[in-house]
């Protein structure tokens, strides 16, 4: 798939991104917030050039790095690019985290400035500073934290307020596209957490393909963190294209389409469960009449892809990470439900064995990346060597994901490699399986495991969290899924819960669940000999727990 993608250093840097947009057009709006103030670029070269100057004003300079840890809002993002805008690294830290994780991602960023949301300052309090002398509150007043030098926030912007006059602080070099421009940290499923060095080519071309199709009149919705790759590229595609953000802290169910009517959004990203949230809405006129006119989704459901009908917009799909600049994008409206797209122009992939041995179409192996550009991809795991090595053997970037190609091109996510689930003899996808659990009405979110047989190999486990208000019956669940899916694929475990464990990116923690295993209160559908195989059941049979009747 051609997709053009930004190569000119004025296309990249974002201090001469930010500067060209102010200069072209100043009077544009750059941003709106949900409390009904707005940016100009005008504005954001100036709010830009005063943080920088702040940060400078504390002893920052050219490649040191700047710790955010703030909710979505003007201030991480006046602080994103501010910091970006003095050619600093941007380390933002996730909202959650706390206690010894907290103290790995201090160590590990090596900053000692840090820009901090007032709630979050108590924590910061309870680990080890490390290198860490110098804290920027925002949000609140400051207030003592041992070891450390607290200031208020007029210390990131000090003096008058931002104005265009004002002189930026000089650089001791032209800012390059292969700068690191990011330290970005991995969720840390199976360990302590990775930093992610990002260039500002590989930051700049991510941007460009996850939203290939917009253009300065789209409205992009900010609600995502701007810890994570999501809310850092789909504020470099506004800049991109010259058009605007609309900047919310979070997504809420309830109340995202008056937010996209009174916002003017144009384009959103649903991750994960958001757009089966709001498909388990009642469906009403009011979701038609808004501004917005397409959705990034992944990943793409049947649901998902119903919902963006229903709601009259277009649709696109992809497969991407942090360490790596969106090898793979749908075109506009993909029919092939579970498709993350395909390869895109400049990029490489392949699908191979434990050796890096090349599979066939059809065949389910790990993918692993490579790009014609250079920078366009990871500079590697800051202060991890091993890692490093490890996610580059042998001139390839090793994704960790099991993937797979049709015939016609089309790659398919099956499985992070480690959570695949083999069941007397067939390879199964937790992915699939919660895809099909959380069609279901009453579920919220599913997480399938691998959990011991009494036969060898593995037998199907899904943890589940009902929708709100719902009351989830197992048997129920378990008939429901058993003409959507293969049979061997049919969980035979249930358990409901309350909440998932999960990483401070909010993914969920599979290696928890394996170690909780069945519990006391999993539901066990041979046990209630609802056997899948040949059979079907009467609805009374399967919610009382009853035998299985023969469809033969």
């Amino acid at each position: 798939m051609e997709i053009p993608y930004p190569k000119a250093r004025e296309d990249i840097v974002f201090r001469e991104l930010i500067d060209r947009r102010a200069a072209e057009h100043p009077d544009r709006v750059f941003a709106v917030f949900d409390d009904g103030s707005a940016w100009t670029y005008a504005d954001l070269r100036a709010k830009a050039v005063h943080v920088a100057r702040g940060l400078a004003a504390l002893g920052v300079g050219q490649g040191d790095h700047v710790v955010s840890w703030q909710p979505t809002g003007a201030d991480a993002l006046r602080t994103f690019l501010g910091v970006s805008y003095l050619g600093a690294v941007y380390v933002p830290f996730n909202t959650a985290y706390r206690g010894g994780l907290l103290e790995h991602v201090v160590w590990l960023s090596d900053a000692k400035v840090a820009v901090v949301h007032a709630d979050l300052l108590d924590r910061l309090g309870e680990v080890k500073p490390h290198e860490l002398q110098t804290v920027v509150t925002m949000g609140g007043p400051a207030r003592d934290v041992p070891g450390l030098n607290v200031l208020e926030s007029d210390a990131l912007a000090p003096g008058e307020e931002p104005s265009a006059g004002e002189a930026p602080p000089p650089l001791d070099r032209p800012i390059e596209v292969w700068d690191t421009q990011c330290l970005i940290f991995t969720s840390g499923t199976t360990g302590p957490s990775k930093g992610v060095l990002s260039s500002g080519k590989q930051l700049a071309i991510t941007s460009a393909v996850l939203y290939y199709w917009l253009d300065g009149s789209d409205r992009i919705l900010l609600n995502l963190p701007m810890f994570h790759i999501s809310g850092t590229s789909l504020t470099t595609r506004a800049l991109q294209t010259g058009g605007s953000l609309a900047v919310v802290d979070s997504f809420r169910t309830e109340e995202f389409w008056p937010m996209v009517r009174r916002l003017g959004v144009t384009c959103t990203l649903m991750m994960g469960s958001m757009a089966s949230l709001l498909a388990k809405l009642p469906e009403t006129e009011d979701e038609r009449a808004t501004p917005l006119k397409s959705m990034l989704v992944a990943p793409l459901t049947t649901e998902a892809i119903a919902f963006a009908r229903r709601v009259g917009v277009e649709w696109y799909t992809t497969f991407n990470m942090s360490e790596i600049s969106v090898p793979l994008i749908s075109r506009r409206n993909p029919e092939k439900a579970g498709t993350c797209g395909r390869l895109r122009e400049g990029a490489e992939v392949r699908i191979v064995d434990d050796h890096d041995n090349e599979l066939p179409a059809g065949a389910v192996g790990e993918m692993i990346i490579r790009d014609d550009e250079p920078w366009a991809l990871n500079s590697g795991y800051y202060k991890n060597p091993e890692a490093t090595a490890k996610a580059w053997t042998n001139g390839w970037f090793h994704s960790g994901d099991a993937v797979m190609r049709d015939a016609d091109g089309d790659y398919f996510y099956v499985d992070r490699k480690k959570d695949a689930i083999r069941r007397r003899g067939e390879n199964i996808s937790s992915y699939e399986v919660e895809t099909e659990v959380a069609a279901h009405p009453d579920v919220q979110e599913a997480a399938a495991i691998a959990v011991p047989s009494e036969h060898g190999e593995d037998e199907v486990m899904v943890v589940v969290i009902p929708a709100a208000g719902r009351k989830l019956e197992p048997a129920e669940l378990v008939e429901f899924l058993v003409p959507r899916m293969a049979h061997f694929m049919v969980p035979r475990y249930v358990r409901i819960v309350d909440e998932l464990p999960r990483t401070p990116t909010m993914k969920v923690r599979k290696v928890v669940l394996r170690e909780q295993g069945i519990t006391t209160d999993t539901f066990d559908r041979e046990a209630a000999g609802m056997r899948v195989r040949g059979h079907r059941f009467a609805r009374g049979d399967a919610n009382s727990g009853g035998t299985a009747r023969s469809s033969a």
